[in-house]
């Protein structure tokens, strides 16, 4: 698959990342779509902050660009992807790396494939452990997280879409 990935970082400090996984999304394509030519599909990352603005006695959230971030600003990354081919692209794993600074926030990313591990295994949260300080087995937590994947059935020619997920600056 072609993807091309534009990537905004936080301040320099935090390297945000994303990478569509072609080779895993190859492989799990249906044999009649990976006899074809592969879709072209584009990815386009934004970070904002969310601020919680009071304005006349009303409280509102506002996104906002990050200029400078500080720990327990909230972070949306959103991804936006885009099948620009004449194909459908079928099983589309898009898996987002996070960045070492920023945990994932609670319910930050409810539904969504995650690994604990540095991307070796996946599941949902509720279903991974990882090794606490004396080596016993705990739950995993969203602190945990490492990385994020979305596995998108079909993206049709010409359709577009998004994905988010929230994180918290450590």
């Amino acid at each position: 698959m072609n993807v091309s990935i534009l990537v905004k970082s936080l301040a320099g400090s935090i390297a945000m990342m994303a990478m569509a996984s072609p080779a895993l999304a190859a492989a799990q394509a249906t044999p009649a779509a990976s006899a074809q030519a592969p879709a072209a599909v584009s990815l386009k990352i934004d970070v904002m902050i969310e601020k919680t603005v009071t304005e006349n006695g009303v409280s509102k959230v506002q996104l906002v660009d990050p200029k400078v971030v500080v720990p327990g600003d909230k972070l949306v990354y959103t991804l936006r992807y885009h099948n620009a081919g004449g194909l459908p692209a079928v099983n589309y794993v898009m898996t987002n790396p996070l960045p070492s600074a920023v945990l994932l926030a609670p319910d930050g990313a409810p539904g969504t494939d995650v690994s604990v591990d540095g991307g070796k295994t996946w599941g949902k949260l509720d279903a991974l452990k990882v090794t606490a300080t004396d080596g016993s087995p705990r739950a995993a937590a969203a602190a945990d997280v490492t990385h994020i994947r979305w596995t998108i059935a079909q993206i049709a020619p010409g359709a577009s879409g998004e994905v988010q997920y929230h994180g918290i600056v450590r």
